[in-house]
């Protein structure tokens, strides 16, 4: 009995030590509120305004997200496949939200919708998407950091328009496919950001580099992924989907646009 109860000592300790580690590895909190912040720039006002009004809530219950459901998500990413029992916790946390809305309990239900922005975030993160392998230590502080001092140039874009209408159904399918493009890309942060042996700091690169390439197209992965997400269960919920603000559509020959990286040439619908 004894024993039995040591391992199940050890086992939890080592669970939590696994925790640990990815939570580190996660977008940081002060990247989350930047994500979400844009992504409520695609949503009804209505919505929007109810959300930037608990922004404080969200935040708070966003930090308190239930840990073996982040652990579910990451060991997915991990493997690179979204599995049946990880979409099941996540279809049943959605219908939680979809029934406190329907329930008319609207407070409690844009908090919780505002929670899930941890989901579509880190299925849209490289650094979650490296496999078992991780990175060499120092590497993602340095990713994470670049990331933060470039949030000024980089452009915000609709990454995918089409997910803006799904409905929560075709969410599992959609989150599969950031998983895999998500994964696409995180050798380059490896490649770009572990040289010779040694980690390169973050402050020798610019806009030039393949990590920002890398950071712009995450980010606004994360911002079209999390809009998507709690559209698709607005719209579910019956909520108000009037006057959606439409992207303005650049191109790559125009002259540089507020948010946009000095000769970027990537073009598509920029987040107003």
């Amino acid at each position: 009995m004894i024993a039995r109860r040591s391992i199940l000592q050890a086992t939890a300790a080592a669970a939590l030590v696994c925790l640990a580690a990815r939570d580190a590895s996660a977008w940081p909190s002060s990247l989350m509120q930047s994500l979400a912040r844009d992504a409520r720039r695609l949503l009804p006002p209505s919505l929007a305004r109810l959300m930037a009004e608990r922004e404080t809530q969200i935040l708070e219950a966003t930090a308190r997200f239930p840990p073996e459901l982040s652990q579910a998500v990451w060991a997915d990413l991990g493997a690179g496949q979204l599995r049946p029992q990880t979409v099941t916790a996540l279809d049943a946390r959605s219908a939680e939200v979809i029934g406190l809305f329907r329930g008319q309990r609207v407070s409690e239900g844009v908090v919780r919708l505002g929670a899930l922005v941890r989901v579509p975030a880190d299925f849209a993160d490289p650094v979650l998407s490296a496999g078992p392998e991780g990175y060499p230590p120092g590497v993602v502080q340095e990713y994470y950091a670049f990331v933060a001092a470039s949030l000024d140039k980089i452009p915000v874009v609709l990454d995918d328009p089409a997910a803006m209408k799904l409905k929560r159904s075709a969410l599992p399918a959609y989150w599969q496919k950031l998983i895999a493009r998500s994964r696409d890309q995180s050798s380059v942060i490896r490649t770009e950001l572990f040289q010779g042996g040694r980690v390169v700091d973050h402050r020798t690169l610019d806009y030039r580099s393949p990590v920002f390439g890398v950071a712009s197209l995450s980010y606004s992965r994360a911002v079209t992924a999390i809009a998507a997400t709690w559209l698709a269960l607005w719209r579910e919920s019956r909520g108000d989907l009037t006057r959606i603000r439409q992207p303005v559509m650049v191109r790559a020959n125009e002259q540089p646009v507020m948010g946009r990286a000095p000769g970027s040439s990537s073009a598509g619908p920029r987040v107003p």
